[in-house]
This record gives C-alpha cells, sequence and structure tokens, in this order.
C-alpha cells in the first residue's frame, strides 16, 4: 500500500499527515517549527517528530520504522528558499521519494488546487503568490530580517521598536506603548528580549497588537495593511484575481482589506497542498 506524507512546516509549528491512495488520512501529527533556513536541525527534528506522531496514529508504533523510509512525502517549507538548505535536508531525510517546496507553493496548491488566484499567506512570517494556469509566482517570503511584512512577527518586532523610541522621545507616547515597555521590564528588558527572539517570540505579541485601540497600534496594524497591500498589488495585473487570506492573521487582514478586491475562501490548507506535492513526488 502507496503511502503518501504531507509536512506544513512553518516559523511556528509543524503539522504531518499520512493518507492513502484514495486520499483518506489515517493519522496527523504536530511538533514544533520547521523553517529550515534558521535551525535546520532542529526543523529535521520536529519534521520527523510529527511524521512519527502521523504514523503511529494511521499504523500503530510498531510498524514506524519499517513505513518510514517506503513513504511519498511532500514537505511545505518556510525557509526553502533559501539557497542549498533543501539539499542539505534532503540528504538526512529517510523517505523513498521526497519533494521539498516553500511553505508558499504548499498553502497556494491546498488553497486555489487548480483555480486562479492569490494567496497571502499572513502568518509568524508573510508570503504572497500568485497562481494562473497552474504556474505559481511567489514573492516575499524572506524571512524577519529581511522582510515577512504584515506578518505577527513583523508587529511584535514593530511594535517594541516603537515602544523603545516612544520611551526616548521620538514618538508620542501612548498607554499601549508605555504599558509593553514596562511589561518587558524597561529598555534593557527589551533589549535583552530581542537579542535571542526567534520569528515565533516577536510574533506572540501579535494577539495584543490586534485587539488594542490604542492609536499607535492603530497606527502600526495600518503600515501593516499598506504593505499586504502593495504585494498583492504587484501580482494583481489585467483583471483583479479573488485574493485567498490564509495564516493565523489572514482574517484580520481579509476584514481590513474587503473592498479592495474580490476575496476568495481557501478550497484546502497548506497540509492539503503538501499531501498534492507528495503525490507530484510519486
Amino acid at each position: 500500500m502507496t503511502l503518501y506524507l504531507g509536512i506544513d512546516g512553518g516559523g511556528t509549528g509543524c503539522r504531518a499527515a499520512v493518507a492513502e491512495a484514495s486520499g483518506r488520512i489515517l493519522g496527523e501529527g504536530h511538533a514544533g517549527p520547521a523553517n529550515i533556513a534558521s535551525d535546520l536541525d532542529a526543523a529535521r527534528a520536529n519534521i520527523l517528530a510529527a511524521t512519527t506522531e502521523a504514523l503511529t496514529m494511521a499504523l500503530g508504533s510498531a510498524q514506524v520504522a519499517r513505513t518510514l523510509p517506503t513513504l511519498s512525502a511532500g514537505l511545505g517549507l518556510a525557509g526553502a528558499n533559501a539557497a542549498g538548505v533543501p539539499d542539505r535536508l534532503r540528504a538526512t531525510l529517510p523517505f523513498a521519494r521526497l519533494r521539498v517546496e516553500t511553505d508558499a507553493i504548499a498553502a497556494v496548491k491546498g488553497a486555489l488546487r487548480d483555480r486562479d488566484g492569490i494567496v497571502a499567506a499572513l502568518g509568524t512570517g508573510s508570503v504572497f503568490a500568485r497562481q494562473t494556469g497552474g504556474v505559481i509566482r511567489q514573492i516575499g517570503g524572506w524571512g524577519l530580517v529581511l522582510g515577512d511584512e504584515g506578518s505577527g512577527a513583523w508587529l511584535g518586532r514593530a511594535a517594541l521598536r516603537m515602544a523603545l523610541r516612544a520611551a526616548e522621545g521620538f514618538i508620542a507616547q501612548t498607554p499601549f506603548l508605555r504599558q509593553l515597555h514596562e511589561d518587558f521590564g524597561g529598555t534593557e528588558g527589551v533589549i535583552a528580549f530581542s537579542l535571542s527572539a526567534n520569528p515565533a517570540d516577536f510574533a506572540a505579541l501579535a494577539p495584543r497588537i490586534l485587539g488594542a485601540d490604542d492609536p499607535a497600534a492603530q497606527t502600526l496594524l495600518a503600515k501593516a495593511a499598506e504593505e499586504v497591500t502593495a504585494s498583492i498589488a504587484v501580482l494583481q495585473s489585467g483583471h483583479p484575481l479573488p485574493v485567498t487570506f490564509i495564516g493565523g492573521l489572514g482574517p484580520a487582514y481579509a476584514s481590513r482589506l474587503a473592498g479592495r478586491w474580490p476575496i476568495a475562501p481557501a478550497l484546502g490548507s497548506a497540509l492539503d497542498g503538501a499531501l498534492l506535492l507528495a503525490r507530484e513526488a510519486a
């Protein structure tokens, strides 16, 4: 029996699904972050942990070791656009057949199937893609150091930067910024946090920002919406394509940007897209 493994791995967590040829999912698993550019070893460990959990659910623990090397796997992973990193990952994984793509490609395949459209994937990071006639064009997805505009990590980092600037008198102080500054133990605490924080740590501040009526938070959200709008605009050409917003922050941006373009619901998840990649790898 041929089994297919789909992996959806991002900066916050990793999901796995094992399916049979009919498409029926037999087991699912979850593990920690799987951004292969920022921490390849941890990502590999989490990919295998989620896979093991999914296989255990599907077949029982006694069958895991025997089944791993027979799987046809499709992996949609954050960081897969970093040169050389996917090849290093492939060399360490036990699967019989393997296709590694960015998490954006998996998200597009899952959300649109064969439909033309644009996907705005907004979670810990951000990435955007357009599919027309089955051809996918991706933009963004560069990571927090170089991009990830509008993402949870981008919002959290920007909020802390605003809190520091308000504390030093560069911008107007507000209750939200003052409280944020205090909660981190002042300027020294914010700096200490920043030295070890990963994108998921910054992104943990996003719900707090989204729920604030404070003018500083609203200014930050407006700027984030501008960045998301600019990315979608780059991908729009000719008559407007519908936009599908996905990810943890997708609904918030869909609401904020309603009316600019047609908005279409996702047909499936990035994990569904990863299972399609697994079939293409077979």
